[in-house]
């Protein structure tokens, strides 16, 4: 009979960087980009907010794939995408990249003082539930948690990791026309939250499943 086995394998992993690390930082970023997306084009968003004290580190996703519906062969001009992980095989995946993330940050604060920054990680939708576990998973240290156009990880035992979202000031932003986030799904999840104590901000714009320049732009200051 046949048997399922693990073993784990040397990655190389891609991001992208707004910034300069070193003593000048006082602001640092972790941006996980949605499903279907690439570090190069996520990390647009965030030039807008870009100053010479922040330092701004978008993860890619370590699976990539052709994002299409069509059959056949797939060519230079076929869009590719990456993802944080799928239900096949979710529970290594999800450690893979909790232990990709976590060797990213150290890196990252080899040449800037920890112990001087303030660090905020987003996540943009699938990025949203990545960035939630990598934190409750992980060793990296977080002040400022957004989830931006997601909610918790389905898989988040609130009662266990509430000690980290009461240490962390936690956002949760979403587009008034969000098809992901309508507000039902909102006005429960909030009740989630109420009943486990832990605070929260809420910010909303106008708008749909997107990043938006004008509430990006808030948040950082």
């Amino acid at each position: 009979m046949p048997s399922e086995n693990h073993i784990e394998v040397r990655r190389t992993a891609r991001f992208q960087v707004i910034g300069e690390p070193g003593p000048a930082i006082r602001d640092v970023w972790f941006a996980c980009h949605g499903y279907g997306q690439l570090a190069a084009d996520f990390v647009g968003e965030f030039a807008p907010i870009a100053t010479t004290e922040r330092l701004i580190v978008v993860p890619e996703a370590l699976s990539r794939f052709y994002v299409t519906s069509a059959e056949g062969f797939h060519g230079a001009d076929t869009p590719v995408g990456a993802t944080w992980m799928t239900r096949e095989d979710r529970d290594e995946e999800i450690r893979d990249y909790v232990a990709y993330l976590d060797a990213l940050y150290d890196k990252v604060f080899e040449a800037v003082d920890r112990a001087r920054v303030t660090v905020t990680v987003l996540g943009f939708s699938q990025g949203g539930a990545t960035a939630n576990r990598w934190l409750t998973g992980g060793r990296a240290r977080a002040d400022r948690l957004i989830m931006w156009g997601c909610l918790l990880a389905s898989d988040s035992d609130l009662g266990h990791a509430a000690t980290f979202f009461r240490s962390v000031a936690l956002e949760i932003v979403y587009g008034t026309r969000d098809k992901f986030a309508d507000t039902g799904m909102i006005a429960d999840y909030e009740k989630l939250l109420a009943k486990n104590d832990i605070p929260y901000r809420l910010t909303t714009f106008d708008g749909g499943h997107r990043m938006d320049r004008e509430t990006l732009f808030a948040l950082s200051r």
